[in-house]
């Protein structure tokens, strides 16, 4: 997985096309739906409870179009940030990361919310109190940052600020790492080719 993700961030930063505020090139774009904000203390809790979101999201039957929608803008946002895993992504304000952080863990909140909203089930129910509860023992609205109080929409996504991640040490050494290992890949698949025509 460390490996799909470095490629990933290898593949991004090769890219000319992306930049750091993109809208999916589909016909749902146009019809957006607003996404609050949250502060960095709910966006901490909301991430350690992301996969439950996730797994609770997978088996909603029936679902809606807004639902499909968050889940989508959900997925596609985790993977412009890197799922989170650049360090200082979920805790730094100042990570080139944090943005598009907030971006995706504000859409994993309005997907449950959402799902609660869609009739009676007692593992939503049971995930809400949780993530409140714990909301509430660790004063995280009250744990604030320059990107708390942005709101987002499911018609854009949110890449990193590239621009800034040669300033951040933690990020500018992840971004190294993952160029290193997509060369070292590329390298010994080089290799490998010529191998195998002189054993052949």
């Amino acid at each position: 997985m460390r490996l799909l993700r470095l490629t990933a961030l290898a593949l991004l930063l090769v890219s000319p096309a992306w930049a750091h505020r993109t809208q999916p090139d589909h016909p749902a774009a146009s019809e957006s739906l607003s996404i609050p904000s949250l502060t960095h203390g709910q966006m901490k809790v909301i991430a350690e409870h992301l996969p439950a979101i996730r797994a609770l999201a997978d088996s909603q039957f029936p679902t809606d179009p807004v639902m499909r929608r968050l889940q989508a803008y959900v997925n596609l946002q985790a993977f412009a940030c890197l799922w989170g895993s650049v360090p200082g992504s979920l805790t730094d304000e100042a990570s080139p990361f944090n943005e598009c952080a907030h971006a995706y863990l504000a859409g994993a909140r309005a997907l449950l919310v959402h799902l609660r909203g869609m009739g009676e089930r007692p593992d939503v129910a049971a995930l809400v109190r949780e993530i409140e509860i714990e909301m509430l023992d660790n004063n995280a609205a009250l744990n604030l940052c320059r990107f708390s109080d942005e709101p987002f929409n499911t018609g854009e996504i949110i890449g990193p600020r590239w621009r800034e991640i040669p300033f951040h040490a933690p990020s500018a050494l992840t971004v190294a790492a993952a160029l290193a290992g997509l060369v070292g890949a590329a390298a010994a698949l080089w290799r490998k080719g010529p191998a195998a025509q002189t054993v052949s």
